[in-house]
């Protein structure tokens, strides 16, 4: 079931928020057995016949991190090896339906060998709640977490706000609000900041991320099938996907908190203008933020982090990188993206350390200077990484960046290429740039996008008085952008919300894009 969907919009999000408040007070755990039926059915509305597997796989999950617990501190090998055992039965599941065929498919490349193992259905957020429930096991055995309601636990990892596309929470994040009575209390602020959250994540990805990929996609398309990509539509092609999985994630994040904050449930911070950020560091603070903060705690700090040498960082942060990219899809593509992040952080950090690189050590308008100059670098690095996260093969990677740096050619849309003057039409065409079928409105709309995404206050700013999300520590939570302002509840703002509602409703009769992130 889409978020974006008449289905969820309608019908779902609207009943389930009805039978939480009605249910609330006929015993103390109506609604939260409300929210797992309604997160099951959530779920399986996809896929009945993968309900199981999740339901086995909490049931498991439980039960070791009930065995880690008790073994914790009377039998630590014991515990040790309930860890080991939960652990690699996760990875297990995920590894089979996730990457068997994968795997499968290089081994034939490399030997010659005809093995099938035949269609295999990746189950829906089969990445998050197994790396969630990973988490949860580790923290048991670390002391930081224990869990011995297993209503509060199948909620912890069912939660439809954030079941399929994340956030990644964490035991400590979550428990205290299962186990509080606000559980058991309407309040119409969260109602209001709730519904306010989900249409601005509804309009970001049904009025922009939706727009802007019929320009991606084509093209995208076209260099798969083999044919050339001139500069005009590899660059089109490049920003737009840039912009359309910027939105398409971002709103789904807002969707997510939005949803969850209707029950008076306050979801971590997972996605804060990354594309703002004046380094790789920093995007990386900002983008997927919960992933990230797993690939460090659960895998960069134990493998060694920074502290067994600069050699070890480096080796540390690719591998590190490398696993990010293959979590995200099983393909080479995701893999070498992965890798193409983890050399921009080791530059970055190396760039870090450089006494002439620091903003803080230059003043006034170069300082200033300096900052829009790393942003923009970042950027385009970040661009480039998309195109082989976008891409199905290498070959259609290759042909977009060849695209980027004009070796097949420039040429302009028609609608520009007709309005320029005669005489620079010939020059133009003396220089082989020729016209070429394509939108024009690319022009007016990426450099739009981009100082939307660099200028105006993002969710989280604009309603930072009411506390949206858990923020995040690495996080300065304030007003960190030009046109920030405060959102408050009067009817002006209640109109507004309510005509982009109307707008988004309209418009997802002609939406089929599915969130990106459904994928991974």
């Amino acid at each position: 079931m889409l978020f974006n969907s008449y289905v969820f919009v309608v019908l779902f999000l609207p009943i389930t928020v009805t039978a939480f408040y009605l249910l609330r007070n006929t015993g103390r755990h109506a609604s939260v057995v409300v929210l797992i039926l309604a997160s099951l059915f959530f779920y399986g509305y996809w896929r009945i016949d993968y309900v199981p597997l999740i339901v086995i796989s909490v049931l498991v999950n439980f039960g070791c991190g009930l065995a880690i617990a008790s073994l914790r501190m009377s039998n630590p090998s014991s515990a040790k090896i309930v860890l080991a055992l939960g652990i690699s039965a996760n990875i297990l599941c995920i590894a089979y339906f996730k990457y068997a065929n994968f795997f499968v498919d290089n081994l034939n490349s490399i030997t010659g060998a005809d093995v099938r193992l035949g269609s295999i259905i990746l189950p829906l957020a089969i990445s998050f709640f197994t790396f969630q429930q990973v988490a949860y096991l580790v923290d048991v055995y670390r002391n930081e977490a224990r869990e011995t309601n297993f209503l509060r636990y199948a909620l912890f990892v069912l939660f439809f706000p954030q079941l399929i596309a994340g956030p990644i929470v964490h035991h400590k994040e979550m428990m205290p609000q299962f186990a509080r009575r606000i559980l058991d209390s309407a309040r119409a602020e969260n109602i209001t900041i709730g519904v306010t959250i989900f249409v601005i994540g509804l309009s970001k990805k049904v009025l922009i991320a939706d727009t802007v990929a019929e320009f991606s996609t084509p093209v995208f398309v076209i260099a798969e099938q083999g044919g050339s990509i001139d500069f005009y539509s590899a660059w089109t092609a490049a920003l737009s996907y840039t912009f359309q999985i910027y939105f398409d994630f971002s709103g789904y994040s807002d969707m997510a908190v939005g949803a969850a904050r209707l029950f008076g449930i306050r979801l971590p911070m997972n996605f804060y203008s990354p594309y703002r950020t004046t380094s790789i560091i920093d995007f990386w603070r900002t983008w997927h933020m919960t992933l990230s903060r797993f690939l460090r705690d659960y895998l960069y700090i134990p493998i060694g982090g920074g502290r067994k040498g600069p050699y070890r960082r480096v080796l540390n942060i690719l591998v590190t990188m490398l696993l990010g990219g293959l979590w995200h899809g099983a393909g080479w593509t995701f893999m070498v993206w992965g890798g193409l992040h983890g050399v921009y952080l080791i530059v970055n950090h190396i760039w870090r350390e450089l006494p002439f690189a620091q903003i803080k050590n230059t003043n006034g308008f170069n300082a200033a200077l300096l900052r829009q100059f790393y942003r923009i670098i970042t950027f385009l690095s970040v661009v480039v990484a998309w195109v082989f996260f976008r891409a199905e093969t290498f070959d259609g990677a290759t042909r977009i960046l060849r695209g980027m740096v004009a070796i097949d050619g420039i040429k302009i849309p028609t609608g520009v290429f007709r309005h320029l003057p005669t005489d620079l039409q010939e020059k133009f065409i003396e220089l082989g740039i020729t016209s070429i079928n394509q939108s024009s409105w690319p022009i007016i709309l990426l450099p739009t996008l981009l100082l939307v995404v660099w200028m105006l206050p993002n969710t989280y700013e604009f309603l930072r008085r009411y506390q949206p999300v858990i923020p995040d520590a690495r996080i300065d939570f304030g007003d960190n952008s030009v046109l920030a302002t405060t959102w408050k509840f009067t009817p002006a703002w209640a109109i507004v919300f309510g005509v982009v509602a109307s707008i988004c409703l309209f418009a997802m009769l002609s939406a089929s894009q599915e969130f990106l992130y459904y994928n991974f």
